[in-house]
């Protein structure tokens, strides 16, 4: 039983995959894409998307972070991730599934999936050009307008040499809207003799085990319900191991706000991302707690860190009671 971070372009960045593995359960995580077009990134680039490289591939709470590629040039794909391999990179995947309209124009992501033979051939070509100990897997959804090349693209994916899919549950078109199609996960399962990943509208240890039991599969991604529910992961793996779960009050979840603003702070303190990280993060959760709503709301207009942080040190104090 597998349970992995997903990776979520502009939500789940370094500070955040950092604070979710803290927090536990998770056994893996993949870093946002890096992006592919006809340059080959340096060092530095690498280490703004996955940090984790110069940590052995390791978060903080010492969870293995892959590195993700998204792009539809076969050839400068494998120069890139060669180049990664040789500052760290210990696992690669590959993106076939991200729905952004400005990433699909330019022909990457889900727009892919039209394709199946130049999915195979990126695959295949990245395959032969890495060497054969750093592993090579993808992520797709279940196709562009409709279903109807689901099967030809994971299989594409697994013959061209992958040794693990991913698959988010929907098309381009559903986007991000329920329901997710769990029984073309195991579609899919049945069709390829790779390991596979099932991925979509996992918000509560009951979407884990409804998942699992439609689908077949035993590993599972974790996306935006984990940013909802930052224990979610934690829940799942407590029910795994002894049938019992303890669900966080917002008492600890309020210490994990501070904390997560702590880091924010840190990797970008003269700018805007700290605030802005924790309202969209804050944002989220509010759809799952009050309190999170209410915390929003205290600092909603507010804009200087220091000011931020008052308010996140007070609110922790009232949740402790």
């Amino acid at each position: 039983m597998q349970l992995i971070l997903a990776p979520m372009q502009g939500l789940v960045d370094d500070v955040m995959r950092d604070l979710l593995t803290r927090i536990g359960g998770f056994d893996e995580c993949v870093s946002e894409f890096v992006r592919i077009t006809h340059t080959v990134h340096s060092r530095p680039t690498w280490l703004k998307y996955a940090p984790e490289i110069a940590n052995r591939n390791l978060t903080p709470a010492g969870v293995p972070c892959t590195v993700q590629l998204l792009g539809s040039d076969a050839a400068n794909m494998a120069a890139n991730a060669l180049e990664a391999v040789r500052f760290g990179a210990g696992k690669i995947d590959l993106n076939f599934g991200c729905p952004a309209p400005t990433v699909n124009k330019h022909k990457g992501g889900a727009v892919l999936l039209k394709e199946p033979e130049l999915i195979h051939r990126i695959v295949r070509t990245l395959r032969g050009s890495l060497p054969a100990h750093i592993p090579l897997t993808a992520k797709m959804r279940l196709g562009f307008e409709d279903k109807t090349l689901a099967l030809e693209c994971a299989t594409a994916i697994a013959e061209g040499g992958a040794c693990g899919l991913t698959v988010h549950a929907r098309t381009k078109v559903e986007g991000y809207e329920p329901p997710a199609h769990w029984e073309w996960v195991r579609k899919i399962r049945d069709a390829v003799n790779v390991s596979v990943t099932a991925n979509g509208d996992v918000f509560t240890l009951q979407d884990y085990l409804d998942i699992k039991t439609v689908s077949g599969c035993n590993s599972v991604m974790l996306g935006r319900g984990a940013v909802m529910r930052p224990d979610l992961a934690r829940q799942i793996k407590q029910y795994e191991q002894s049938g019992s779960v303890r669900e966080a009050d917002f008492a600890e979840i309020a210490g994990w706000i501070n904390l997560f603003f702590d880091l924010c702070t840190a990797k970008e303190a003269n700018n805007k991302y700290p605030a802005a990280r924790l309202k969209q993060w804050l944002g989220m959760m509010k759809r799952a707690y009050p309190q999170a709503e209410d915390l929003f709301a205290r600092i909603r207009t507010l804009k200087e860190a220091a000011d931020v942080k008052q308010v996140l040190e007070a609110f922790e104090w009232e949740q402790k009671g």
